[in-house]
């Protein structure tokens, strides 16, 4: 017999949120990552193209920690037409020890939409130019909103500039967005002209033809590219990530193939070996991040467990301190 915890997406809200300690604690897990012996298998994906839906499975060990997480996170792209959030899931909490279950995290992808929007924190914090009087944010989803939350927190920003194919969508986005931050945001009409007037751009699509081209590339802007999680997904021109001075990733071997550097190469533009600087190492010290106000960087985030497991085991730290969740005996 054995106590399995259950806690609901109130109760994780109420444990979790996206702040400046968050930020902090994906930043050491990005360091983790790149100092330590994490085991940290391919992701599990599985496509269900006539649904536009797709599910991912992420896990991680992490030396330290005495839990580990398994994610599963649904993300179907029609939900929003029958009144449901895009991204939903779980994730289970096991012991490092034993493997035993310790708890279940019915966060409905709460969890990880503020691990991810705290990864996008951690590239601004290393990549993005000290002073960014405009931000551009691509897409108009809840990460969207919470990717301008969270680069405020590293960055003073003055304006902030949103686009997405649905300009309804792209206001509403550009409404929560100023309540989020305190910045003024607006809509941009033209992808372009967003990208040549920000100092720093954000794009968190499910796109799978390229948004950014090499044409709107300008001395010291930095990209942080989220959506392309999955092979199919593109949201950066490959001739971008060429131009790029400085191409970072989270994890070089999952980028080369599924995220932006997979299309490069495919396309012939860099080399499979093409050095790559990874997020965690610029955390820790390794390796440098932006050294030059006129760099042109680009951060490649495809979401890894180490992200999940670290906020996972977090989270239930705290609502034990709290006294939250139900006990259910198996």
């Amino acid at each position: 017999m054995a106590d399995v915890l259950v806690l609901t997406e109130k109760e994780l809200r109420a444990c979790v949120e996206l702040d400046s300690g968050a930020v902090d604690m994906i930043a050491e897990a990005f360091a983790t990552l790149a100092t330590k012996p994490v085991q940290m298998p391919p992701i599990l994906r599985m496509d269900m193209e006539e649904r536009r839906g797709e599910v991912d499975v992420k896990t991680a060990y992490v030396p330290g920690l005495d839990g580990f997480a398994v994610k599963v996170s649904p993300g179907f792209f029609d939900n929003p037409k029958k009144g449901l959030a895009t991204t939903n899931g779980l994730m289970t909490v096991h012991s490092a020890e034993t493997g035993v279950v310790q708890a279940v995290l019915l966060d409905n992808g709460y969890l990880t939409d503020v691990r991810t929007a705290a990864a996008g924190a951690v590239a601004a914090r290393c990549l993005a130019p000290e002073s960014v009087s405009t931000l551009g944010i691509v897409g108009a989803g809840m990460q969207a909103r919470l990717q301008a939350k969270a680069f405020c927190l590293e960055r003073k920003v003055d304006r902030i500039l949103v686009w997405g194919r649905d300009p309804d969508g792209a206001a509403k986005a550009a409404q929560e967005i100023t309540r989020l931050t305190g910045r003024q945001a607006s809509v941009s009409e033209s992808l372009s002209g967003l990208v040549r007037e920000a100092d720093a751009v954000v794009t968190a699509t499910p796109s799978r033809k390229p948004l950014i081209d090499r044409a709107m590339l300008h001395p010291g802007l930095h990209i942080t590219a989220m959506g392309a999680d999955a092979e199919q997904k593109n949201e950066l021109a490959p001739e971008v990530v060429a131009e790029a001075e400085l191409f970072v990733c989270d994890k070089h071997e999952q980028s080369a193939r599924l995220g932006e550097l997979h299309h490069a190469v495919g396309a012939g533009l860099v080399p499979e070996d093409m050095p790559v600087t990874e997020l965690g190492e610029i955390v820790a010290g390794l390796k440098p991040g932006r050294t030059e106000a006129d760099q042109i960087t680009v951060c490649d985030l495809t979401g890894t467990g180490v992200q999940d497991t670290a906020i996972a085991v977090h989270a239930l730290k705290v609502a034990r301190e709290k006294g939250f969740g139900t006990v259910v005996s198996t």
